[in-house]
């Protein structure tokens, strides 16, 4: 418990004036009653159906109103966990070539949209989303809003492409929660190293000795989505990086099977690159894109403080995106009890008068 204005707490002096003052005024009143020679007439005036103690009532509403007030004015504020209902939801989905693939029914792409529509439609008014597709490169394709309409839409258009940038939407996720989120910096230009061009080799060696981050969490987070490795931009460890050292957590999830089948895709859900490309669509040796990048996908969520889920279909894609809520955070906030203590006198006073009115007499 804190005081903004000690110093008010003087006012708490009046207390034992007034009531000083109200006890000699009932001694002089017992003392007119005394000399008073019309007994029927003083009884009938005092009233002789309440109990004694009653006529005390107004006075010890007025004492409690004062003391309500009198505290209320020296504006205590106490230190209190409470959770945080302001929470923003990255959802970074991969929409990489490779989410064409059927061995998730009817493929991983259609799959994915259907479970993060459903995700969307089971959060609490209230939470934040917003989404981040990532294939070549990250984009966001819906800032972190509360209008599941507007999101629906934007999972409804995702269409595939080539590559697959996880690194990159990572950042681009730290930078989507910094713009609302004053608490977090964005990512600074020179922060994270971008790998030269022949350096951006597949696979990526496992990462090794991965610390937890040491800042402590914020209640928004990131939800990566991914059915593969990265391939181009940013390496996912140095963005894992730079997301725990701002307290953001990135809960990985890990989409489709270890045994990938054909890739089959709607027009629909071809990017125009599927059109453009300098090789037809589906040669070539693609088969190790085709598979989740476990252990770095596993460090990235001990290296920011989250947790790596696989999922193999639809529906356990939905019951990990289900859990993701319960992930709460609490944090330390001043909070201001002076308010309540005002309006408490304010309720006592009007009580005060209320009983007074009904006594035919005020203390």
């Amino acid at each position: 418990m804190s005081l903004g204005w000690p110093l008010a707490l003087a006012m708490l002096l009046i207390l034992p004036l007034v009531l000083g003052l109200y006890v000699w005024r009932q001694r002089r009143l017992r003392a007119a009653a005394v000399r008073h020679s019309n007994v029927a007439l003083l009884r009938a005036a005092l009233g002789t159906r309440r109990k004694p103690w009653t006529r005390h009532l107004p006075l010890v509403a007025v004492l409690l109103a004062l003391m309500s007030l009198g505290l209320a004015s020296a504006r205590p504020a106490t230190q209190l966990a409470v959770p945080q209902d302001r929470t923003t939801i990255m959802l970074a989905i991969d929409v990489s070539r490779s989410m064409c693939s059927i061995d998730v029914e009817p493929n991983r792409i259609a799959a994915a949209k259907s479970a993060v529509r459903e995700f969307i439609d089971d959060q609490p008014k209230g939470t934040r989303i917003g989404l981040i597709a990532f294939a070549g490169y990250a984009e966001m394709i819906a800032a972190p809003t509360t209008d599941k309409d507007q999101l629906r839409a934007a999972v409804d258009g995702l269409t595939t492409g080539r590559g697959t940038a996880i690194g990159s939407a990572i950042l681009r996720s730290v930078d989507a929660i910094a713009a609302i989120n004053p608490s977090v910096k964005p990512i600074g230009p020179d922060e994270v190293p971008v790998p030269a061009q022949d350096e951006q080799t597949m696979p990526l060696p496992a990462p090794t000795n991965v610390q937890p981050p040491t800042a402590a969490p914020i209640p928004d987070i990131v939800v990566l989505l991914t059915d593969g490795a990265n391939t181009r931009g940013v390496r996912p460890m140095d963005a894992a990086k730079a997301a725990g050292d701002r307290g953001i957590r990135v809960f990985s999830i890990g989409f489709g099977t270890s045994e990938p089948t054909r890739m089959v895709c709607t027009r629909e859900q071809l990017g125009a690159d599927a059109f453009t490309d300098d090789l037809p669509y589906g040669r070539g040796d693609v088969a190790q894109f085709l598979v989740v990048d476990d252990a770095t996908m596993k460090a990235v969520a001990t290296a920011t403080g989250g947790t790596y889920s696989p999922a193999s279909d639809r529906a356990e894609l939905q019951s990990v995106l289900a859990k993701l809520p319960r992930q709460t955070v609490t944090a330390t906030e001043t909070v201001e009890i002076a308010p309540a203590l005002a309006a408490l006198g304010a309720v006592l006073l009007l009580g005060a008068v209320a009983i007074a009115i009904r006594q035919r007499r005020f203390p």
